[in-house]
């Protein structure tokens, strides 16, 4: 790689990271209520239109790419071989493809009635196996680390051998969609083989980002459908729209953080909106072809999510880096270095209530009181957060 970064955490990043997980459990609280307008929902896939909610799932694929240069840097600077990094970066995107599978399953295609377990217990069962497999072990020895290990592995193998599928009971778990870690588990390794292959050169990201929306354009048009070499492609245009919102984050990251640009911070502060203010130009003049649709992951969704991106973490790098206005990020620090169980959370919540044939009460999930309890519901998963790594419970991939 030709390009040179700090190996310390970056504070900026961590808030747009920690923000962006608090808004991602308050926007899933709230898709349960009702009486709301219509800006705090997803839009219909075919309303050519978006809200603050549609910017979720592409901000944390923008923050996805932005971390990749610092995790590559951090790697080079251990002594890893290319050959332990791309391990690494294969168990990661393993990890993601795993938990994605095992909850989009969860949510959908079970046939519980032909499960010798209650629905509710499998999930909870299936979330002891992920904390036991990538907790962070720091005072066990290592033969009690890989035993807790195997055992999570073993669990989830058990899980996957019980479930059950399909209207007959006979049908067995499947990617679906992949789920949304899934999703982001495909974008995060192909992102990292570009960023290896251009050799972490900014003009070879933004040719990766021109190159997944022509990907993209070409399954659209069904000109590669027949294609044997590239026919393909056409079923994978959603991934190519995913990396390219992860590209944008490297991109975003090497114009601020490459020490090898000797830029003042005013002039990477101009590169970056000049850079945003592209994918707005960009995702314009899509538009017209490609109408604005998260549910799609469409061009035009993406360009835009990412501008929006560059505006806000461009506020928050100026903010904190700039201006050392950060005690207020402490809040954000324990989900932000812990999104995976942050994100988890929720989910362990809501399938240990339905095992006990309970539910937060219904007028909790009406108007105003409704977004207020969302509000709360987030605040506290992040507070909760902080009380499980006090116990030593802290995932990573």
């Amino acid at each position: 790689m030709q390009n040179s970064l700090t190996t310390q955490r970056v504070l900026s990043i961590d808030a747009f990271r920690g923000i962006t997980i608090l808004v991602m459990i308050f926007v899933n609280e709230l898709a349960g209520v009702q009486g709301i307008p219509a800006w705090m929902k997803h839009m219909p896939a075919t309303a050519d239109a978006m809200t603050f909610v549609d910017v979720v799932f592409p901000a944390f694929l923008f923050i996805v790419g932005m971390s990749i240069p610092f995790a590559m840097a951090s790697r080079r600077a251990k002594g890893d071989s290319v050959g332990q990094l791309n391990a690494h970066i294969l168990f990661r995107t393993l990890g993601l493809l795993v938990l994605g599978f095992f909850m989009v399953n969860a949510e959908g295609g079970y046939n519980e009635a032909a499960m010798a377990i209650p629905l509710a217990l499998w999930s909870l069962l299936f979330y002891v196996g992920v904390i036991l497999i990538w907790n962070v072990y720091t005072s066990l020895s290592k033969p009690v680390v890989y035993a807790l290990r195997a055992t999570g592995a073993v669990l989830l193998l058990v899980l996957a051998w019980l479930y059950r599928g399909g209207e007959d009971g006979t049908g067995t778990m499947t990617p679906q969609w992949w789920g949304i870690l899934g999703l982001i588990g495909w974008a995060y390794l192909v992102a990292c083989l570009w960023y290896q292959l251009v050799r972490g050169k900014l003009a070879g990201i933004c040719a990766g980002i021109v190159l997944c929306l022509g990907l993209y354009i070409l399954g659209k048009a069904g000109i590669v459908s027949d294609v044997p070499v590239l026919g393909w492609t056409v079923g994978q245009m959603g991934h190519a729209i995913h990396t390219a919102i992860v590209l944008c984050g490297i991109a975003a990251s090497l114009i601020f953080f490459d020490r090898k640009h000797a830029h003042t911070n005013d002039r990477r502060l101009l590169e970056v909106l000049a850079f945003a203010l592209i994918l707005v130009a960009a995702a314009f003049l899509a538009r017209p072809y490609y109408k604005i649709s998260k549910i799609f992951a469409t061009p035009s969704w993406a360009l835009y999510s990412a501008a929006i991106c560059c505006v806000i973490f461009t506020f928050l790098y100026w903010l904190i880096d700039l201006k050392h206005v950060s005690r207020w990020t402490a809040f954000f620090k324990p989900a932000a270095s812990n999104p995976l169980l942050t994100y988890i959370i929720p989910f362990i919540l809501y399938a240990l209530l339905r095992l006990l044939h309970t539910h937060f009460p219904g007028f909790l999930y009406e108007g105003v009181v409704g977004i207020v309890w969302s509000l709360v519901f987030a605040v506290a998963v992040m507070a909760l957060v902080i009380g499980l790594n006090k116990l030593k419970i802290r995932l990573q991939l």
